[in-house]
């Protein structure tokens, strides 16, 4: 081994020790002790109570972004002091600052929370830095809840891991003071799962709005939100809290609708529906979801998109029963991933089918071993009914990796009786591995798919790996599956190619790469936090004869500014064969061949802090063997903190060569959120989609009267956009009241 060789080994060896010891050193140094409570705790997000002065502090916040590595100034310092008795785990929270606060919202749970000002505990009871909880509140005491699991929470995307759609029962209030703003927050155990361990992973989050800073207890560094589970402190109990109280909940709901179709030109059809779901703790970490006779997708609607490629898009998972542990099932694969719980339950157009019942067990069955496992059956109608089962195991190895499997089993159901020649199986096994501090990371995993059709060439591969560091990451995926992969239970892009000549779905086997190296800027004492380029390059060949289906290669750039607007430039050549003719307009279908194109794009996002922000874009270049031209505008205003609106408008004019015609596809939605309080909502928008020829009116009026238990009324109506005629028109009540015994 030469001497360069040794060199560059030694200093792989330093990188990679240093990592891991400053992931260490935050359980070891930051640690903090919990007390019980003998008194009543009275909530009112002022900390006067006299027992909240004998209670250890955690102080001395890190700055995470826009700079890291430094303690926050004392003038925007944050303390926390944290307590429990036998039912709750109490936070006395102080943020320090000058007024006013930015709210964004009074409505839990807005996609907009965390950009104003906010504070979050993070919980990992069982302390392994795979899974956790954080709750979060802001100035107005509105809250925010979520699950965290292990993967690394990455800044400059989209946050891994992080499932905001799971909700359940705690309590919190807030108040703005003369030096700053307080808060009081109450956990129920019954909400929590955990083991008897006298060690909790913890950390503590805030958002200094006014100052584009985000703020933690443990460091973290730069590259990462304050939610990632590899920097945790500790919470050390006095004695290992006890779960020995039933923790049962029931959510029962009545619903009741009225529909007409004009499109059948029925009349007035009216229904009404009971059913429940039921979440009971067999253990203090394992949980059983029960549900009969769902509502799964009754008032809530999807944002429609756009779609200017030939993948279907994925749509996110909002509903009760799948959620909770939802990671168990669903984090297999990166590009190809074999389970995807829309898939049951709905069709790929979104419409409801029927589920009569379900269970699902999910947690811990110990601190390393976590555990899904799950069955359905979806109501026979036209088609044969089907029972979809599933079972899930993570084993925890070494500090954060983790040994995966996963076996799913669909089987048709009609007359009665089991079709035994109806199946559907997927079996598989995946190894992930994450360091300690989030900066190495690889996954390799197999698969095989089983139908009753189809024994061979029936396989799925992926291997991703790769760094993430402050100034420099890289990362590479490679995945494939065979011809006859058919996965009832996931949704797969570029598996399925549709032939607009013969009115027909292909699926074919195919091989894909991904690769991402990017490099960023910290300047110093200019108006940019910080900016950095990215180079990325994808593709899919068919997996039986090489043949390319896409690829693309990218050039990005982006700045970061301090006032948090946000400028990108990005420049793509892409490349699409065509495997059968397609068609984007209502002219002849474009020929099956090769095309290449290149397009520009910029982007700019203004100040997010202010009462109005924008979102513009504008793309042009060429497109298959034609032109597209790309206009998009989002206007957000925001009257704090009762009111939000927004226009989302975005065009895009296609022009083609040839026969193929010409098309305006036209994308506009206005929304309008007004909050009365914290618990009354009423929100309303319309969805205007020239591709889908549609027009959508969609207003909700949604009344939380207890925690967790809702009032809904909602009223849909659906427009042909060509001839602006009626298509269906709906009128939605719906109650729930979720109980615990």
């Amino acid at each position: 081994m030469g001497f360069n060789s040794l060199r560059f080994l030694y200093l792989l060896c330093f990188l990679l020790l240093s990592n891991v010891v400053f992931a260490q050193n935050n359980a070891a140094t930051y640690q903090l002790n919990i007390k019980k409570l003998n008194e009543i705790v009275r909530l009112d997000g002022i900390l006067d109570e006299p027992f909240w002065e004998d209670i250890e502090t955690a102080s001395d916040f890190w700055m995470n972004f826009p700079v890291g590595g430094t303690l926050v100034d004392n003038e925007f310092q944050t303390s926390v002091k944290i307590a429990y008795d036998d039912d709750f785990i109490y936070l006395g929270v102080e943020c320090y600052g000058e007024g006013p606060f930015l709210v964004q919202s009074l409505k839990r749970d807005n996609d907009s929370f965390w950009n104003g000002d906010a504070f979050a505990v993070i919980l990992d009871p069982v302390n392994e830095r795979t899974n956790g909880f954080i709750f979060g509140v802001n100035s107005a005491g509105v809250q925010t809840e979520a699950l965290i699991t292990g993967e690394p929470a990455r800044r400059g995307g989209q946050i891994s891991g992080y499932n905001k759609a799971w909700d359940n029962k705690w309590y919190t209030e807030a108040s703005v003071t003369e030096n700053g703003w307080t808060a009081e927050m109450m956990i129920p155990f019954k909400s929590l799962r955990f083991g008897e361990k006298d060690r909790w992973g913890i950390n503590f989050v805030r958002i200094d709005a006014a100052n584009n800073a985000n703020h933690s207890w443990a460091p973290v560094p730069i590259q990462f939100y304050g939610t990632d589970l590899g920097y945790l402190g500790q919470l050390i109990w006095d004695k290992p809290p006890k779960n020995e109280k039933r923790n049962i909940s029931f959510v029962p709901y009545l619903l009741g609708d009225a529909y007409k179709d004009y499109d059948s030109k029925g009349d007035f059809s009216q229904s009404f529906a009971l059913g429940m779901d039921a979440k009971i703790a067999i253990n203090s970490n394992l949980n059983l979801d029960l549900t009969v006779n769902p509502d799964f997708s009754q008032v809530d609607v999807d944002e429609q998109q756009t779609n200017l490629t030939t993948v279907n898009l994925r749509f996110p998972e909002r509903r009760l029963f799948f959620l909770e542990n939802s990671d168990i099932f669903s984090n297999f694969g990166t590009n190809a991933k074999p389970f995807f719980s829309r898939k049951i339950g709905l069709d790929d157009d979104g419409n409801t089918i029927p589920i009569l019942y379900g269970a699902r067990l999910s947690g811990n069955l110990n601190k390393n071993l976590r555990v899904g496992l799950m069955n359905t059956q979806t109501q026979e109608q036209e088609l044969p009914g089907n029972n979809y089962s599933s079972l899930a195991l993570h084993q925890r190895v070494f500090k954060r990796s983790v040994l995966k499997g996963y076996f799913h089993n669909r089987v048709g159901y009609a007359d009665g009786s089991v079709q035994r020649d109806n199946f559907n199986r997927i079996g598989g096994l995946e190894f992930n591995y994450s360091s300690q501090d989030s900066k190495w990371r690889a996954i390799a995993g197999y698969g095989l798919a089983f139908s009753n059709e189809n024994q061979n060439d029936n396989h799925l591969f992926n291997f991703f790996g790769g760094y993430g560091g402050r100034v420099f990451n890289v990362f590479l995926n490679i995945s494939g599956l065979g011809d006859n992969y058919i996965n009832d239970f996931s949704l797969i892009p570029r598996q399925k190619h549709y032939d607009a000549v013969e009115d027909t779905t292909y699926i074919l086997g195919f091989n894909h790469w991904w690769a991402t190296i990017g490099y960023k800027f910290y300047p110093e004492n200019t108006f940019i936090n910080q900016h950095g380029f990215s180079l990325t390059t994808n593709g899919d060949r068919t997996a039986t004869s090489n043949e390319l289906i896409q690829d693309k290669h990218q050039f990005s750039y982006k700045f970061l500014m301090k006032n948090t607007s946000t400028l990108e430039l990005t420049y793509s050549h892409e490349g699409i064969n065509l495997l059968y003719p397609f068609s984007f307009t209502d002219e002849e279908p474009l020929l099956a061949q090769l095309y290449r194109f290149d397009y520009g794009q910029i982007k700019y996002v203004t100040d997010k802090r202010r009462e109005i922000k924008l979102t513009t874009g504008y793309t042009y270049g060429s497109f298959y063997n034609g032109t597209r031209t790309e206009f998009s505008l989002a206007v957000d205003y925001r009257v704090q903190p009762w009111g939000n609106f927004s226009l989302n408008f975005v065009q895009n004019n296609l022009v083609f060569s040839g026969n193929h015609g010409a098309e305006k596809l036209l994308l506009l939605g206005p929304k309008a959120e007004i909050n009365f309080s914290k618990n009354f909502f009423w929100t309303t928008f319309m969805q205007y989609n020239t591709q889908s020829d549609n027009f959508n009116i969609n207003s909700r009026l949604q009344w939380r009267y207890k925690p967790m238990s809702d009032l809904f009324i909602v009223y849909s109506d659906n427009y042909l956009v060509e001839y602006f005629e009626p298509r269906n028109r709906a009128l939605v009540l719906k109650l729930n009241y979720w109980f615990n015994l």
